[in-house]
């Protein structure tokens, strides 16, 4: 039956669906792990990297851009960072499009752009795409980890059909079902950014494809409050501190047995 109403997004089946909507959906199910969880001073995302080929040039991500190493995290504006899942390629395209909107409130309102505003402008255009002729829909989940003065902080999901909605803590991608039950056991509402990063990092750890977990295989960013000047202070994490981090929550073990097995 699907057959003759998926080759368009615009025609709905008798059932009322749109399956090319459906259908990336699925191709999100298939990518790499992004995991948000909101605490009471911050929000900590962390993404499972799926391309990790021999000969790849790694020294870009390695030094660690100010935008993030180009594949599951990026810095959208100061105040906001994105993970990412799906098609890398329609990430790119949208990144730079919320980059530029971010830009463009500022210019205007000489403020950053409120978190929800920016998912809300996202969700338009991706909602646009699930309307007209000619187009697919983008084959990406966000999620969206940020700061404004008016709602602090804050996690938003958006997905390809243009929805999103506000979170205490979620994951998309491959796994994420499991994931999701096992925060719903241990995610609490008064949980702190140094708990939260346990957290996160043990979920990913029984969630991940991967059998061993490191800096390879895995990004890491934070968003939290400069206690000083009290502004947004976005740090995604370059690989030796991911290492470190692991190393802290004994969680480097499963490396250092994979080692030990191949000698």
């Amino acid at each position: 039956m699907a057959r003759r109403y998926d080759s368009r997004t615009t025609i709905f089946s008798p059932e009322g669906r749109l399956y090319q909507i459906e259908y990336a959906m699925e191709a999100i199910s298939h990518a790499g792990t992004v995991l948000g969880v909101l605490a009471k001073d911050g929000v900590v995302l962390a993404a499972e990297k799926k391309v990790t080929g021999k000969l790849l040039d790694l020294s870009a991500a390695k030094d660690g851009g100010y935008g993030g190493s180009g594949e599951k995290i990026y810095l959208l504006n100061s105040n906001v960072i994105g993970g990412v899942a799906g098609l890398t390629a329609d990430a790119n395209s949208l990144v730079n499009y919320a980059r530029t909107a971010a830009q463009r409130h500022l210019l205007m309102y000489n403020e950053d752009i409120p978190v929800e505003l920016l998912a809300q402008r996202m969700c338009d255009m991706k909602q646009g795409y699930t309307q007209f002729g000619g187009l697919r829909p983008f084959g990406v989940s966000l999620l969206y980890a940020g700061y404004d003065p008016h709602y602090h902080f804050q996690l938003y999901h958006s997905d390809p059909s243009g929805n999103y909605s506000g979170w205490k803590a979620t994951c998309i991608g491959a796994n994420n079902g499991t994931a999701q039950s096992l925060l719903k056991q241990e995610y609490k509402d008064d949980i702190e950014v140094k708990d939260a990063i346990g957290l996160v990092l043990r979920t990913m750890s029984k969630t991940m494809d991967s059998t061993t977990l490191g800096s390879e295989k895995l990004e890491f960013a934070v968003i939290t409050l400069d206690p000083t000047t009290k502004e947004p202070k976005a740090k995604i994490y370059k690989p030796a501190e991911i290492d470190a981090l692991l190393q802290k929550e004994g969680l480097m073990k499963k490396e250092e047995d994979a080692e030990m097995a191949t000698a």
